[in-house]
């Protein structure tokens, strides 16, 4: 944790032949959760992890796993997720027919409930259910592929949800997925994201997932000292 901001390299962009090695190397840089992005070919194009990937990602780290499942039906799949190991399960709004069920299914298996916002989908979507869920996920791309550039809108959209939850003596925290860079991650956390998802800024051929991780690191470092 960096000046109380949680990293969470999301591993869509991990190379998978290699995925206990590079899980380690997240843990001894410090970070403090996996983010795992489960995608369907439905709710967004692509087809990713399922259940015995997830499985063994959790025989394989003790880093808290952060479930993002961008899926239709998301009702169907929030526990069996939790059976696979997740420690957070977040799911969309715009896929969520019964949205207080799905918190209400994860909360009764002693597991936090997070709520995902598309780019185009405002804040207002989740104030009902603000009080109830642990983490609210800000997409900061169209979900569905990993090395998208950030659209700046997402930085208003953390202000508002941050004045929410704030005013409203909330618990929930603030997440951003997507587009996450060392230049763009210090400006969401500046504006009230408490916990940043990094893909291709850490999973990549330029650097090592250490020396990536510590990049990050540094950056977020400044928040405070002007960014």
């Amino acid at each position: 944790m960096i000046n109380g901001i949680k990293l969470a390299p999301s591993i869509v962009s991990a190379d998978l032949s290699r995925l206990r090695e590079q899980l380690e190397e997240c843990e001894q840089a410090g970070a403090d959760y996996i983010h795992i992005d489960v995608m369907d070919g439905r709710f967004v194009p692509a087809i990713t992890i399922g259940l015995p990937v997830v499985e063994a990602i959790r025989r394989s780290s003790g880093l808290v796993l952060d479930v993002h499942l961008m899926v239709v039906e998301p009702e169907k799949h929030a526990v069996p997720f939790i059976d696979a190991g997740g420690d957070i399960i977040n799911v969309h709004v715009e896929a969520a027919t019964h949205l207080h069920r799905i918190v209400q299914q994860v909360h009764n298996r002693d597991r936090k409930a997070g709520v995902c916002l598309n780019p185009g989908t405002p804040v207002v979507a989740v104030e009902q259910v603000l009080p109830e869920v642990d983490q609210v996920m800000l997409m900061a791309v169209n979900p569905g592929a990993s090395g998208q550039r950030f659209i700046e809108s997402a930085l208003p959209k953390v202000a508002r949800l941050r004045k929410l939850i704030d005013e409203g003596g909330l618990s929930a925290e603030i997440e951003v997925d997507g587009g996450v860079s060392p230049e763009t991650a210090p400006r969401c956390a500046a504006v009230g994201a408490n916990v940043i998802v990094a893909a291709s800024a850490i999973f990549n051929e330029n650097a090592s997932v250490s020396d990536n991780i510590g990049r990050l690191r540094e950056s977020l470092s400044r928040i405070g000292r002007g960014v």
